[in-house]
């Protein structure tokens, strides 16, 4: 039985090559406090997941590393939440993608609200992967 809700080590973006690949050639969207780079990569058999993501606040906004940590925890735990229909929807259509979420904001946010946004991207990067589905067919 597969657990479903899930970010384990394969689901993490933790590849340096692949991360400057994301910022520098892939797409991104704004949904304020977050910025995400988005990018679909080469589904192969060799990847176990065809998921993968990462979380990211700056130093500029939060100096502490204790607020920095904070907002990655509820970003990565919004995340994990709420991607299902998202990794259903990669896998019907044998495709893979990056995602990393940068905070923006200037205060620590509540979970609640972090959800809220999580949930605005999550159907954000659905309507794209639809299209990308489409344009590919």
């Amino acid at each position: 039985m597969t657990k479903q809700f899930t970010l384990g080590k394969q689901e993490r973006l933790k590849s340096r090559k692949l991360i400057e690949e994301l910022f520098s050639k892939g797409q991104r969207i704004s949904v304020f406090p977050y910025r995400v780079f988005y990018q679909f990569l080469q589904h192969d058999v060799s990847m176990k997941k065809n998921l993968q993501f990462g979380a990211g606040a700056g130093t500029r906004n939060f100096k502490k590393a204790v607020d920095r940590n904070r907002i990655k925890r509820l970003t990565r735990e919004a995340w994990r939440l709420q991607n299902t229909e998202l990794k259903k929807k990669l896998k019907m259509d044998a495709h893979a993608m990056a995602v990393f979420f940068i905070y923006t904001g200037k205060e620590l946010p509540a979970f609640d609200f972090v959800k809220e946004k999580t949930a605005l991207i999550i159907e954000k990067l659905l309507t794209i992967a639809d299209e990308n589905r489409a344009s590919h067919t």
